[in-house]
Parts: C-alpha cells; structure tokens; sequence
C-alpha cells in the first residue's frame, strides 16, 4: 500500500487546556506530521487551539464513544487520513517518532487494524492494568492481544468502516474490547507496540463517579452483543466472583451490581455474536473470552 496518512483526534471535556495544549505541541513536534488533528469538545467550547487544529465543540458531553465517533467522522470527511490516532488530552508523546513509526507498522501489514500504546507515568512506569493481556508482569513485550489500551493507539480507518465504529451507547468504559472483539472477528490484528509510547499522569479508572456502573453494565452489553450464548453465563459470572473478591468498597459494590442489573435489562446494540474460530483465536492469543 502506499504511505500512511495519519490523522489524530483527542477528545477533551475543557477541564485540561494546559495538558491539552502541551500535547498538541507534542503533536506538531512530530518528525511524520498528521495530515489532520480534530479536537473535539464534549461538551464544552474550545478556546485557543492552535490555527493547525480543527476544533468541533459539541453541545453535550456524548461520552468517549459518542465523542470518538464524531472525531471519527469529522476525519473520514476530509478524506486524506489512512490510520486514526487517538490519544487523551492529559497524555504527552514523548518522542517525535510516534507518526513515522506507526505509519511504518501500517505500510507492512494491510490487516493491521488497531495498534495499543505503551502508556507510562512520568517516571516511565506502567501500571498492570495498562498491559492489554492477561500476563501483565511485563509491559516491554510486544505482540498480537485482544484489547488495547484507550488513552493511546491506532485505527485503521478501513477497519472503522468496516466494523461500524466505537459503540455509541458504552459512553465509558469496555469500549475498547468492543471494538477489538469485532475487528478482530473480521479478521482484523490487534497489536501491542510498547515502543509506541504515551506519558500519561498515574490514576485509578475508579476517580470517575460512574465507574462501577458503567463497568457492570457495559460487561453485561459486550456478552450479550459478542459471545457465543454457552460463553456469555460463563463470562458474567467470572466478571462478579471476580469483582466480589476484589473490591473493597460496599457502596462500589452496589453501584456494580445495580449497573449489572441495567445492563440485563437494556439493549447496548444488535446481537451479533462471534464465531467460535473467532473465540478459538482470542484463546490462542491468550485470553479466553470467559475473563
């Protein structure tokens, strides 16, 4: 294929706009520049972004999936980006590589569908729970997984087409294993590159009020739109004995299973389960997916 163009969308809420700016610095530092970079406002105005950015300021905060998609589409209408980067608007790239590198992966392979950032704190660490794979005790290694990590990766823009997009109705959280169970289903790879790297601050997913919820009833949606109907029991109750055993909080408890309940009892999208080669790769590359 030819070269890879590179668009970059970041979302933001307008409660970072020094963060925000420091990473469109890093943006345009790049030794590869993006073609385009889309900044899109959920929720909020969008005050001196630089001339280079398209800002698009939406009047309701539609989450990170709603707010993802827009970006999707604002970059899809000018027509000159191959590979979508995403990247949070309190992260950094640290080297001015991160473009080439990706446009590099992209050229190589033509099913390369998404490709997870390393993300590291400001002393280069990397917390277990940014290492897409169930063996987490090494965040150096490189290789094919069946998630990716949201606050930094790549999109190829004809996986995008192909699968439909972010899952809109997710707002937050397991928007991620959405799409990579579907691309992936399409016959799409999901790679982790750790050399990719995004500097982002150390926090919990747990800071956000809604996180318990939203984590139930999002787990709930991704069974009952994904998996195999022997597979989906067997998912959500690995997801609860595991959420039992690890937290500690009763009022988190309680928001976890009234949002398993929600998620039970409302729609996140058409069913449209895997096929079971599907389940046998996801197995293969290590994450079976019953947890």
């Amino acid at each position: 294929m030819s070269r890879p163009r590179v668009g970059v969308a970041v979302l933001t809420m307008g409660d970072r706009m020094p963060e925000l700016l420091a990473l469109l610095d890093s943006v345009a530092k790049q030794d590869e520049p993006a073609v385009r970079v889309v900044v899109v406002g959920n929720g909020t105005a969008l005050p001196g972004l630089p001339q280079s950015v398209t800002g698009v300021e939406l009047e309701e905060n539609l989450g990170v999936s709603g707010g993802r998609n827009v970006a999707w589409h604002r970059l899809r209408e000018f027509g000159d980006v191959d590979v979508l980067v995403d990247l949070d608007d309190d992260g950094l790239l640290i080297e001015a590589d991160v473009f080439r590198r990706i446009a590099d992966l992209y050229e190589a392979d033509a099913r390369l569908g998404i490709v997870s950032f390393r993300i590291a704190d400001e002393t280069g660490a990397t917390q277990r729970r940014h290492v897409p794979r169930l063996r987490a005790g090494d965040p150096m290694r490189r290789g094919l997984v069946t998630t990716f990590l949201g606050g930094g990766h790549a999109l190829s823009m004809p996986m995008l087409e192909e699968t439909g997009g972010w899952p809109d109705a997710f707002f937050f959280t397991h928007e991620e294993t959405d799409l990579a169970w579907r691309a992936i289903d399409r016959g799409w790879d999901v790679l982790y590159e750790p050399q990719l790297v995004l500097q982002h601050p150390r926090t919990s997913p747990a800071r956000h009020a809604v996180y318990y919820r939203m984590t139930a009833r999002n787990r709930v949606w991704l069974a009952k739109r994904h998996l195999p109907a022997p597979l989906a029991p067997l998912y959500l109750g690995v997801w609860a004995g595991l959420t039992v055993a690890r937290t500690r909080s009763l009022a988190g408890l309680r928001a976890w299973f009234g949002g398993f309940a929600e998620g039970v009892r409302t729609s996140g999208g058409p069913r449209r389960p895997m096929r079971w080669r599907t389940v046998w790769r996801l197995t293969r590359l290590g994450r079976p997916p019953v947890i």
